[in-house]
């Protein structure tokens, strides 16, 4: 059974080994043993809150293949993008440049650096390995965020974005980042990726242009690469485009790639989803679904479920074990 669970601190050294296969551009999820420390521990802590009100909690889990005890995946939430400091983005912007003496009138594209995103809700850490990549097993460790969020609204904000990576070349180099912060920062697009994901945001705002970046002067693969999506982003992003996402007006200012976004109450999981008391017997086949607990003690799986007309469904015993339910606790499930 693949098992969608918070993390624990016994998962550290699985996730070292995650967070060493993730792609470059997920500043989330450095390989990092200190930060990825701190990672779980602000999770514990956020998970033991009593929350009313969606603030600097974060919340990290795994995907554990529980026959073999191995962690295959992981993915988190963040309650408020930017709390400790501002969440930066690019905003795509057009200006005007007219001259009515020359009859001359250019609408030109431009990137203004703004923290228009601060306080949304962010999904951020996805990583799946490759075997589980594309199946439902990825859904999974996606969506069942989204139910998490279903369970305690109060603790999250009305909008929900993603950043995705943008594009890179075989050797790490990002077109739009030697275009741009490359000039500003002086250091290698890893390099600064890493430095994000260790040491916080809060250079950006010393090194980074204030004024807007005019798009026709980058270089024409600096120019492509913008709103552009990584085929190693490509997992995450088919995922939530099928959860009602949109790309948005923002950009990624390390590598171009898109933001994507949703009011909360709208992404599918969310409004799909139904609550019903579950209790122990025989199980009968149907379709595939997603099925978690109610309590902040997480957990969710794939499970064939024969829906019930009412607001009662019989779960095989293996299966409520596993989810840590009792006779009569609710559930949440999804169609998946």
């Amino acid at each position: 059974m693949l098992l969608f669970r918070p993390s624990r601190f016994s998962d550290l050294p699985a996730v070292e080994r995650i967070a060493a296969l993730s792609p470059i551009g997920v500043t989330s999820l450095p390989a990092n043993r200190d930060t990825l420390y701190r990672k779980i521990q602000a999770s514990v802590d956020s998970l033991g809150a009593d929350v009313s009100f969606h603030g600097e909690e974060s919340y990290f889990f795994v995907l554990e293949d529980t026959s073999k005890g191995e962690i295959v995946g992981v993915s988190g939430i963040v309650a408020s993008a930017g709390f400790n400091e501002p969440f930066y983005s690019y905003r795509n912007e057009t200006i005007i440049h007219a001259s009515p003496g020359l009859g001359i009138h250019n609408k030109i594209h431009a990137l203004s650096l703004c923290h228009d995103l601060t306080g949304n809700t962010l999904l951020a850490s996805f990583f799946i390995l490759k075997p589980y990549q594309f199946t439902q097993y990825s859904d999974l460790l996606s969506r069942a965020r989204f139910l998490f969020i279903a369970n305690f609204p109060e603790r999250f904000a009305e909008s929900v974005v993603s950043e995705m990576v943008g594009v890179s070349d075989a050797n790490g180099h990002s077109p739009f980042w030697d275009s741009v912060g490359r000039r500003f920062f002086g250091m290698d697009y890893q390099e600064a990726e890493l430095y994000c994901g260790v040491k916080g945001r809060k250079f950006i705002s010393e090194l980074m242009p204030q004024h807007p970046i005019y798009v026709p002067l980058l270089s024409d693969a600096a120019q492509a690469a913008i709103g552009q999506v990584s085929p190693d982003s490509a997992v995450p992003f088919d995922v939530l485009l099928r959860e009602g996402f949109e790309t948005e007006n923002y950009v990624d200012i390390f590598d171009g790639g898109p933001t994507v976004h949703a009011r909360t109450q709208n992404i599918h999981s969310i409004l799909q989803s139904r609550l019903v008391s579950a209790h122990r017997g025989h199980q009968r086949p149907g379709t595939p679904h997603l099925i978690a607990n109610c309590r902040c003690e997480f957990r969710a799986t794939v499970a064939e479920l024969t829906l019930p007309r009412g607001d009662d469904i019989t779960l095989d015993p293996k299966l409520a074990d596993a989810l840590e339910i009792a006779d009569g606790d609710h559930v949440r499930i999804v169609p998946l």
